[in-house]
This record gives C-alpha cells, structure tokens and sequence, in this order.
C-alpha cells in the first residue's frame, strides 16, 4: 500500500534549507518572501495558498546577477539569463546549476516534481522570434451563403 507523502510546513522547509546548506534571508521585494539561495541560484519562496503545496515561488529559480534573480528567457535557438538591465546567453554551466537547485529546493520543501521538469531546465518566459512580431488574424470576409445586414 502506498504511503502518504508528509509535506512540510513553511517554516520547517526553510529549516530543511538552511541545514542543506541553502542561505535563507527575508527578500524585500515581496510581502512574507524568502530569498533562498546556493551556488550562484536563488529563488524567491511564499507560503503557498495552496494546501497541497507548503511553499510557492514569488521568482522562479535562476541565476544570482548583482543581487538580482534573472529569469530564464527562451528564444527558441538558445535560452538567456535576463535581468532589469542585462540579457546574456546562457552557459550550459549555469543551466545545469539552476535545474540542480530547482531540483534539490522542490525535494526539500515537498514539491512536486514533475517527469518534463526533470529532464532538463525549463525555462519560465518562452519568446520565438518567429512570433514576435505576428500580426493578429485578419477581419474574417463574409462567405456567399451567409446573411448579411442589408439582406
């Protein structure tokens, strides 16, 4: 018979962290937010509204540039680490760092981690350039067999 996961509470995922080696301090940005981080990738963690999930993410896992967590940005050919200020390619280096977070930060606080998320980094902002600048569809034109308004 299958035995029931126990989730941790906020408080105790946080203690889970910081004896994992994690550096857990207040982050100012956001009401009851944790900066959460090691080796160069942070997070910011909520307590999640969620029951199921004791911990939700304000800022989702990525690189730490100039005290700032960067987003994981993916453009179809190559995925880049983007700031307030700065987008720069991202190294295989620190894509693997930020999925082996993801993965120990999801462990320790009783996420869930899902088969895709496993396989690799993925990235939270998606934008091909192909689709950048699509235009909407076009007004769709009246086919003969339809009514119209002056018939």
């Amino acid at each position: 018979m299958p035995r029931k996961a126990l989730k941790p509470s906020f408080e105790q995922a946080l203690g889970a962290l910081k004896a994992h080696g994690f550096d857990v301090s207040p982050y100012a940005g956001v009401a009851g937010g944790m900066l959460v981080s090691k080796c160069g990738v942070a997070a910011v963690i909520v307590p999640s509204t969620d029951k199921t999930e004791p911990v939700g993410f304000a800022l989702h896992p990525g690189i730490l540039v100039r005290g700032e967590v960067a987003r994981l940005l993916d453009r179809g050919y190559q995925k880049f680490i983007k700031t307030s200020q700065y987008e720069l390619p991202a190294t295989a280096a620190q894509l693997h760092a930020i999925h082996a977070f993801t993965e120990e930060l999801k462990l320790l606080s009783g996420g869930e981690s899902l088969y895709n998320e496993s396989l690799g980094t993925t990235s939270d902002v998606y934008r091909y350039d192909r689709l950048q600048s699509r235009e909407d569809e076009p007004p769709r034109t009246a086919q003969p067999w339809e009514l119209s308004d002056g018939h």
